[in-house]
């Protein structure tokens, strides 16, 4: 799915906001994850955007973003069938997020939940982490190459 707009950027190259008067723009796509952003423009390999995607499903299989409203999936009331119960996949998933972030180390976990698992972008994670400019991807990096190492990635 593509949802482009337009958004303003300042003198570092860095989307500050709906697009002004005059001033440099760029085509943002907001349905594009920021992991599939940085392998677009190859800054990310595919064994490193394999291992931030298996991530980020196991992160949203446990449910452990926010709800912000009603599950409206089909609900089994007669108890029958030979499905696995959701509550066992989501704990499931659990342990496999924390096993993969636990092995990928604290240093380097920061930046990879921020950009895999909570959605933003390199600029924001950084400034969020207090970190100088175009540090956090290196970090990132090192972070999925750790994360494709622990899920035994070709």
């Amino acid at each position: 799915m593509r949802e482009l707009v337009e958004r303003e950027i300042d003198a570092q190259g860095v989307v500050t906001g709906p697009r002004g008067r005059g001033r440099r723009s760029v085509t943002v796509n907001l349905a594009e994850s920021p992991l599939a952003w940085l392998s677009a423009r190859g800054l990310v390999d595919a064994r490193q955007v394999e291992a931030g995607e298996r991530l980020r499903a196991d992160y949203e299989r446990a449910s452990i973003p926010p709800q912000v409203t009603m599950r409206w999936g089909s609900a089994r009331v007669d108890g029958g069938g030979e499905r696995l119960d959701p509550t066992h996949a989501q704990i499931a998933a659990k342990r496999r997020f924390d096993a993969a972030v636990a092995a990928v180390g604290p240093g380097l976990a920061d930046i990879l939940w921020r950009v895999v698992c909570a959605g933003e972008g390199l600029p924001q994670a950084e400034k969020g982490l207090g970190w100088p400019a175009r540090a956090g991807r290196v970090v990132l990096t090192l972070a999925l190459d750790r994360l494709a190492d622990h899920y035994a990635l070709p």
